[in-house]
């Protein structure tokens, strides 16, 4: 099967066998795969998979199951697909576990859900169970023209809250207005600790979903209300900060993060089960939908990593297989 390898940072097509499920695995043949920070991170050798995940890239595909594990009861050959994986999204097929496999929802195309399983479980994981946002109040989402902006916004929205967010052009402050976001700030042209601050009669916000850290969490702690809740999921501005600890003491604040990629199949699928109980029918009428900028080839990979590192995107880069 065709596979994109990593050699020396760059990506390039190779060849390698069509691997076998085991016994709570299928096997899917990948029609479109998600592009994702992780990638390029691991890409350059600075995340390396887990222990006994596949050293291919990708963690979203969608699909169609082709083959299956002794123990698996739940799905067929034939059905469609879309899944979260620990690695192997970038080849014509990948092992995906069966109960981290969810259905394509209605109207839907390959294309489309491969962009649902890494952001919908990190946002649903980290900012409706991890921070537990609750309908009428507020969340700030840092990179709000992102894949995970774009989700974020859509379900903080869905479910009665208000969203603000930072984005870095006034193109990219304008389609995160359009998906349902109540505020949004130039980063570039504005101190967004300011802006926040306005735009809440000073009161801030209760929930931040951050992928920045580094001299941005001082500016978040300004930001966050009583009670407020900071998650962290990515380090793209470094991994050290000086913060100022009283305001965490006076106004009761709670600094949390995690990452998805190391956790268990049981913690993800609570995560898959939650989804689809709450988010699928959102995205079966169109409410929600994801937001694709752009589709490369399998073989263009390396373009594809390329435009995800100039941020000139707004939504979810697809490779089609």
């Amino acid at each position: 099967m065709n596979v994109i390898d990593i050699k020396n940072e760059t990506l390039e097509l190779a060849q390698r066998p069509i691997p076998e499920p085991a016994a709570y695995q299928v096997l899917i043949k990948v029609a479109a795969a998600g592009v994702n920070r992780p990638d390029i991170m691991q890409r350059k050798g600075l995340y390396p998979p887990p222990v006994g995940a596949s050293d291919i890239l990708g963690l979203e595909i969608a699909g169609t199951v082709v083959a299956l594990g002794s123990a698996v009861t739940n799905l067929n050959r034939g059905d469609t697909v879309c899944a979260l994986v620990t690695g192997g999204g970038y080849a014509e097929y990948c092992l995906a576990s069966a109960a981290l496999c969810l259905p394509i929802p209605d109207g839907l195309t390959f294309v489309q859900v491969a962009a649902l399983p890494e952001t919908f479980f990190t946002v649903w994981s980290n900012v409706f169970d991890r921070a537990q946002l609750l309908q009428g109040e507020t969340l700030l989402v840092h990179g709000g023209s992102s894949g995970i902006g774009t989700t974020a916004i859509q379900l903080a929205t869905a479910f009665g809250a208000k969203v603000i967010v930072t984005a870095g052009s006034q193109e990219k402050c304008v389609r995160c207005l359009e998906l349902g976001a109540s505020v949004a700030i130039n980063y570039r042209e504005h101190d967004f600790v300011e802006a926040v601050l306005q735009a809440t009669e000073k009161k801030g916000v209760n929930v931040i979903l951050d992928m920045m850290g580094g001299d941005y969490l001082p500016r978040n702690l300004e930001c966050l209300a009583f009670d407020g809740r900071l998650v962290q999921i990515a380090l793209q501005n470094g991994v050290k900060a000086h913060i100022n600890l009283l305001p965490i003491l006076l106004k009761r604040l709670t600094l949390t993060g995690s990452t998805l990629r190391a956790r268990d199949d049981e913690f993800k699928e609570r995560i898959a089960q939650q989804l689809y109980k709450n988010v699928w029918p959102l995205l079966a009428t169109g409410q929600i939908k994801p937001i694709i900028h752009t589709t490369f080839s399998l073989a263009d990979a390396a373009n594809a990593h390329a435009l995800m590192e100039s941020s000139q995107h707004i939504g979810k880069i697809i490779l089609e297989i």
